[in-house]
């Protein structure tokens, strides 16, 4: 019985270092729970105030009034022409800045945009100024004319003070 009694109050010391070993590990959770939970109300902070700025600063863009529209179709020789000489250099231009390009198909007029008149022939290059065609190109008749016309059309009918002027 001396036995007994004598481990009692061993197993007591070690039920008190094993629940003051618990209160410990509970004690470290509940501290890297409550860093991780202020982290990411910090990043959730940040994050609203990165969007904000984002918002803010895609309004401020400039929004090009002038774009050139090429109504092209499926299977336009000289639509494909235009592609192999115009198309790679097109958007590094001086003009190509001034009034980038957009595609649409011939037989799916956009909705967005409005037609001086019906475009018959592929490819036809509008120049539309805040949604209304403003001049048109019908036709490519080669690079070196292409080029001249355009920037005379970009500079009577939208200001462009570009390459040859």
């Amino acid at each position: 019985m001396s036995k007994k009694k004598a481990a009692r109050p061993a197993q007591r010391q070690q039920k008190k270092s094993q629940a003051s070993v618990a209160s410990l590990i509970y004690a470290h959770i509940h501290i890297t729970l409550c860093v991780i939970l202020s982290s990411f109300r910090c990043f959730m902070q940040v994050r609203s105030f990165l969007s904000a700025i984002a918002l803010a600063s895609a309004t401020a863009l400039p929004v090009w009034a002038v774009e050139l529209v090429m109504v092209e179709q499926t299977g336009c020789y000289t639509c494909k022409q235009w592609n192999e000489e115009i198309a790679p250099v097109y958007p590094n231009t001086e003009a190509g800045q001034f009034a980038p390009l957009r595609r649409e198909e011939l037989r799916h007029p956009p909705e967005d945009l409005t037609y001086a008149r019906r475009v018959n022939y592929t490819p036809t290059f509008i120049l539309i100024d805040e949604g209304k065609e403003i001049a048109r190109l019908e036709g490519y008749p080669g690079e070196d004319f292409f080029w001249w016309h355009l920037e005379t059309l970009l500079a009577e009918k939208a200001g462009f003070e570009g390459a040859t002027r």
